[in-house]
């Protein structure tokens, strides 16, 4: 069917965000005429800013029944003559339902079913290939909108080389003549994906030391004096932007970086996807299903018999993490930059 306006149901959760771009790049090459909305939550919004799929953003805020309602009422104004779920939650196909949308295209999840007009069955374990960039391509090719499944190398953001130049203007305010080493050492699933602070401390400095670059510390409010303990003791000049950017200038500055050190984490995904060499230390969680993608990505990971758990805290002594060295990790950054 030839839709005219299609309502994409964002994920909740940036890195999901990232991993769900080829699909929304398949979904813009299936319907090259049609106006394309992003139902998305703030946090996530700014993601699809400068994306060619993206026609319009709708803000999606509420929080109790009746402002749901609400929103469903208020996207019945905009004539979607189609809904794709890539948010898997029950909420999601009841507003699509409530906003009158006709077709309605979902994996059959949380009890939804029913509310849905086209009802995906999940794909079990070996069906698709692993990373999670092709659970949500799989759901288009699933309800016939894609005839196979892309190729996907890489994951990227259309919009990298506008959101540096506005990175790089913001550096030069700062009296940073070009790019700098981006840290993000958080990681908002839990402890047992962070590595050690004082070891992307002593990368940092190395990498430093290598180049003359600056650095540039990133995470949420609530990390900031995780950042805060790195930047005390990095040996060049440095700036804590934690807790101080929405996700709109982080992708500005991330894409202004000449290198990044990170966690697996939704800063990793936009780092890798803006084509920013990217290095990635890996311990609870899975980097076959979720890892950074493309040839400037690197996954660090030290193959222990407890390695992936998917814990957010570790139960004994987290040895995935403490025995990745710090110098394993900037002789990798070095090599990338090469």
């Amino acid at each position: 069917m030839p839709y005219e306006r299609i309502l994409v149901r964002a994920t909740n959760w940036v890195g999901d965000a990232v991993m769900s771009l080829p699909a929304l790049r398949a979904l813009r090459g299936r319907f090259p005429r049609a106006r394309i909305s992003i139902l998305a939550k703030p946090w996530v919004a700014d993601l699809y800013e400068r994306e060619p799929f993206c026609d319009e953003l709708i803000p999606y805020t509420p929080t109790d029944l009746r402002a749901k309602l609400a929103a469903a009422r208020a996207l019945r104004r905009f004539g979607f003559d189609c809904a794709i779920l890539l948010q898997n939650a029950f909420e999601a196909a009841a507003v699509a339902f409530a906003a009158r949308i006709p077709e309605r295209i979902g994996y059959a999840r949380d009890g939804r079913s029913p509310l849905l007009t086209c009802s995906v069955p999940v794909p079990r374990p070996g069906e698709i290939p692993p990373h999670e960039r092709f659970y949500y391509l799989e759901l288009l090719r699933r309800a016939g909108l894609i005839d196979a499944l892309p190729p996907s190398k890489a994951i990227r953001l259309e919009g990298a080389c506008a959101a540096r130049e506005a990175g790089l203007a913001r550096f030069r305010e700062l009296g940073w003549p070009g790019p700098a080493i981006g840290v993000s050492p958080g990681a908002a699933y839990g402890s047992a994906k962070r590595w050690l602070p004082e070891r992307f401390t002593e990368s940092a400095n190395r990498i430093a030391r290598a180049t003359g670059a600056p650095v540039a510390l990133f995470g949420s409010k609530a990390e900031r004096e995780l950042c805060e303990s790195i930047a005390a003791n990095i040996a060049a000049p440095v700036r804590n932007f934690a807790g101080e950017t929405s996700l709109g200038e982080f992708i500005e500055l991330a894409a202004a970086c000449r290198v990044y050190l990170t966690n697996d984490s939704g800063a990793m995904h936009i780092a890798s996807a803006l084509g920013v060499p990217t290095v990635a230390v890996f311990g609870a969680t899975n980097h076959v299903t979720t890892g950074p993608t493309g040839p400037l990505a690197r996954v660090i990971r030290e193959p222990v018999e407890c390695s992936p758990c998917l814990k957010r805290e570790c139960p004994i002594d987290h040895r995935c993490m403490t025995r990745v060295e710090a110098s394993r990790v900037a002789e990798t950054a070095l090599q990338l930059l090469k």
